[in-house]
């Protein structure tokens, strides 16, 4: 007979190894099974251009990694895990040839924002005050506060629009084009709520902890992941696709580290019928197209200050970059759409050849559409950089299909794990007391798709996770446990 395990993980996404490790630490037995040759999900790195050049296939800077209270109790450094900080977490170009530039410090980024300084600091000064206080309610289910006032103050301007947010609060352009590229993270029209509370967190969290990149690319923190899960006895097999959940050897509890979409397909025929419908309901978001480049240079910025920045938002002001989020929000590609660039290598020399750099960018699109953005993209690279073009040595493009199929999870491109509007923010992916428990004892859901939603900060899985040891707890359920 097989081995029996008190947990099996499907999928080792940040969530998915969060949630094996939450359950190893305990003393549980633990399998994680991997359908790609490399664990990671959407932390791996891959060789997409040309030897030599490291690429992140999805996520590089990672605010959330140090926001996390999971992360904050795993010791990845131990594991190889070094992140570096660029000078500056974010730069916003604009069309005068300047740049707006979130600084660590709300002193540094308010003070050339004119007008708007006074503004600033008493928008992001108490949020970064309460940052320690605010992140643990944020990054979760709905459940009582700890710290109610934060969470208040956190509210009454997170749950509006960015639009209204930006215009109610600011007079001029440079601190409302910096808060509609943060909220234009959310995939969200900016004229809807709670596009505004996305803006907030990321900037928030650029200034308390920054926006980071993994030396040599963001398979480092899944490797260093899986390498502490190891430490803690857990198991990890790779190129093991699992088609069904019938097919996995014993174990009293599994965790899915996939999208509803994935756990129909995998374990549809254990669910009921009413809960399996709810799920065939979930509503995906937007997806992206992508593209990565290798160059002969640093991107020549028209601003020298967007140079310290790891992360670029190009779009120019709020009515452009609302603008560009309204047309995919209404299903067409965008003509001049917002563009989220990385330039890691120019804080990690491991990324490129001696001389060369990597850079990548994407752009919203609607679910699963096949248009090809490549010059809408680089044309706002243009915009911001002449002479852009001219330093490519070598591209890859991934439409919102190519996404999908480097990682199911991201159904149509979507790498927020579905719509994160306010009908499914908080009861995604059904709306249930305990939404990563599913009606059926023993099976939960551990992904991006349930609360807090995308990002590498693996709550979902910590929550998941302390569901099935609640489960694996009750006298009923004696545990064999590893010796």
């Amino acid at each position: 007979m097989p081995e029996a395990r008190d947990a099996i993980v499907v999928g080792s996404g940040p969530n998915g190894l969060a949630a094996a490790i939450t359950l190893a630490r305990t003393g549980r037995s633990v399998l994680v099974l991997e359908a790609e040759p490399a664990v990671g999900g959407g932390m791996r790195s891959e060789a997409l251009t040309l030897p030599g050049f490291v690429h992140d296939v999805c996520s590089t800077a990672h605010p959330l990694l140090l926001g996390s209270p999971f992360f904050s109790e795993v010791p990845l450094d131990e594991h190889g895990l070094e992140l570096i900080q660029p000078p500056a977490p974010l730069a916003h170009p604009l069309d005068d040839g300047s740049a707006v530039v979130l600084e660590r410090s709300v002193e540094a980024t308010a003070a050339p924002l004119g007008p708007d300084a006074t503004s600033y600091r008493e928008l992001f000064g108490p949020l970064v005050g309460d940052a320690a206080r605010l992140l643990p309610g944020i990054l979760g289910p709905l459940r009582p506060p700890r710290h109610p006032l934060s969470l208040v103050r956190f509210g009454l301007s997170g749950l509006r629009s960015a639009q209204g947010l930006a215009r109610r609060r600011f007079e001029g352009e440079r601190a409302r084009a910096l808060v509609a590229g943060c909220a234009a993270h959310s995939m969200l029209s900016l004229s809807q709520s709670p596009s505004a509370a996305f803006g907030l967190v990321l900037a928030l969290l650029g200034h308390a902890v920054g926006w980071p990149v993994a030396r040599g690319g963001s398979q480092r923190i899944a490797d260093a992941l899986a390498s502490h899960l190891r430490s803690l006895g857990g198991e990890i097999e790779t190129g093991r696709r699992v088609r069904s959940i019938d097919e996995l050897p014993p174990a009293r509890a599994v965790l899915l580290d996939l999208s509803p979409r994935g756990v129909l397909e995998v374990a549809g025929h254990r669910l009921p019928d009413r809960y399996r419908r709810a799920l065939g309901r979930f509503r995906y978001g937007p997806g992206i197209f992508k593209l990565d480049w290798a160059l002969d240079a640093p991107i020549p910025w028209s601003a020298p200050e967007t140079a310290r920045a790891g992360t670029v938002h190009l779009g120019g002001s709020l009515a452009q970059i609302a603008a560009s989020e309204d047309a995919v929000a209404r299903g067409r590609p965008p003509e001049r759409p917002y563009v989220l660039l990385v330039q890691a290598s120019l804080f990690d020399p491991e990324r490129a050849p001696p001389g060369r750099h990597t850079a990548w960018g994407y752009c919203h699109v609607p679910n699963g559409c096949t248009a090809d953005m490549t010059g809408a993209i680089e044309a706002q690279i243009e915009r911001f950089a002449p002479g852009f073009t001219d330093r490519v040595l070598a591209r890859a493009r991934m439409t919102s299909a190519d996404v999908e199929r480097r990682n199911p999870n991201f159904v149509g491109g979507d790498i927020n794990g579905g719509r994160q509007d306010l009908g499914q923010l908080f009861t995604r992916p059904v709306a249930r007391p305990v939404p990563y428990a599913t009606p059926v004892e023993g099976i939960y859901i551990c992904s991006s798709s349930t609360p807090p939603g995308g990002g590498v900060h693996g709550m979902s899985g910590f929550f998941a996770a302390q569901g099935a040891l609640r489960g694996l707890d009750r006298p009923s359920r004696g545990a064999p446990r590893r010796a």
